[in-house]
């Protein structure tokens, strides 16, 4: 018995009793739960067969590997789910800090609403543990709260796809007493994964995304666009960071009482972090902010001083105003750099917040020259009252405002990471 598993938040799942993991299933059992049929009604057991393969930092080396069966415990009248008692027993006997993890599962069902969110805790916690998620079947497919749980667990890095002929090949080799016997699959496997992976690709493509054409016309760093759509809006995407794990992400545009900034503002806030934690935030907007949106900013991260806060803008909203402009100097004041939009930024967005179909981004004509010109306007602005801007310096020892904005982008690190 692996005992009591700590999961998520602090908090105790209460699993008195957690057996060890199986070596392996039997043929009939295998064949029954994993078969991959769309719905599948009377299968009310989850299975989960894992690998883990614990590797030393420095060295690479693989110095441990683990693999096993789990399935739904039942203590009390209460079900735990196979992936919990995994997590549980995984805690409380195999996970070191001293090694990084790459686990794999293959499930009988995907993880329910309640246990992807007990994951997602769980790999916010430990940045040591790489997760590969392959689901014979998806549990409630249609419905908004497990399809949302499935897109948490992609954000924070974890890999999700549907179990194919391979994988279950590959199951029935390791997982199964097979008693040397050649996996026969059943009928329609191939057809139901086809749909069953569409599905998911689609759940997943749909993580609250832009369209195309949306990115491309709110976005896009020209100061004129010729196609009738009317005023372009703001749009803000972020992405808020621990460490090197994404743990929120999305995007929200101007409403008609509140401005994109205010509502990221109100998302922030009700995250309710730990500010024990230093969270980093990156913003992507059309438009930089407006007055009363900069003035906003600089209370908000006075407020929070866990958090930094970097935005990158396409464009620079009524840059020739006064009050604009004196917003824009008060953020940089305030550590919040504001800073040009170019190609590696866009790309960034493009790959992150964009409906993007798995293409790559394209630019548009003169993207470079665009990004320039809004680069050199900025530091324009940037430049007048500098002494003000950093009053703790004398002007001798200010450097030039274009080594100090190169200086700032390179801390964006995750812009040129391929990880993201």
């Amino acid at each position: 018995m692996a005992g009591w598993g700590r999961i998520s938040g602090g908090d105790y799942i209460q699993i008195p009793w957690v057996r060890n993991p199986m070596k392996r299933l039997y043929p009939g059992i295998f064949s029954f739960h994993f078969r991959n049929l769309i719905y599948a009604n009377g299968r009310n057991s989850s299975y989960l067969c894992f690998e883990v393969a614990g590797v030393q930092y420095y060295s690479s080396r693989t110095v441990s590997f683990h693999r096993g069966v789990f399935r739904n415990q039942v203590y009390e009248n209460k079900s735990y789910h196979a992936e919990l008692c995994f997590l549980s027993w995984f805690k409380a006997n195999k996970l070191s800090p001293g090694e990084h993890y790459h686990v794999t599962w293959f499930l009988s069902w995907s993880p329910c609403a309640r246990c992807a969110e007990e994951i997602a805790n769980f790999l916010k916690q430990h940045r040591n543990v790489t997760l590969r998620v392959f689901a014979a079947r998806l549990y409630y497919f249609w419905n908004p709260a497990f399809q949302q749980g499935l897109r948490k667990l992609r954000c924070l890095g974890a890999q999700v796809k549907v179990m194919s002929y391979h994988d279950f090949n590959y199951c029935w080799e390791n997982f199964v007493y097979n008693r040397y016997m050649r996996f026969r699959c059943w009928k329609k496997v191939h057809r139901n994964y086809n749909f069953m992976s569409t599905r998911l690709e689609e759940i997943l493509r749909n993580m609250s995304l832009l369209p195309e054409e949306i990115f491309y016309y709110q976005f896009g760093n020209q100061p004129r666009v010729s196609e009738p759509k009317g005023r372009r809006k703001t749009y803000l995407c972020y992405k808020l960071k621990l460490l090197d794990v994404t743990l929120e992400q999305g995007y929200f545009k101007n409403k008609k009482k509140s401005h994109a900034e205010i509502c990221f503002i109100d998302k922030i806030c009700s995250l309710d972090l730990d500010q024990t934690q230093r969270y980093k935030i990156i913003c992507y907007v059309t438009w930089s902010p407006c007055a009363h949106c900069a003035e906003k900013l600089v209370a908000f991260i006075d407020d929070h001083p866990h958090l930094s806060l970097q935005v990158f803008t396409s464009r620079l909203y009524v840059h020739w105003r006064w009050v604009n402009q004196h917003g824009l100097r008060q953020l940089w004041k305030s550590n919040i750099p504001v800073l040009a939009m170019t190609e590696p930024e866009f790309t960034d967005c493009w790959k992150n917040f964009v409906d993007n179909q798995e293409r790559p981004f394209e630019p548009w004509e003169k993207l470079k020259q665009h990004s320039d010109k809004v680069k050199r306007r900025l530091q324009k602005i940037l430049k007048i009252n500098t002494i003000d801007l950093f009053s703790e310096q004398s002007s001798e020892e200010i450097r030039d405002l274009n080594n100090l904005v190169d200086a700032v982008r390179n801390l964006n690190l995750d812009a040129h990471d391929p990880h993201y």
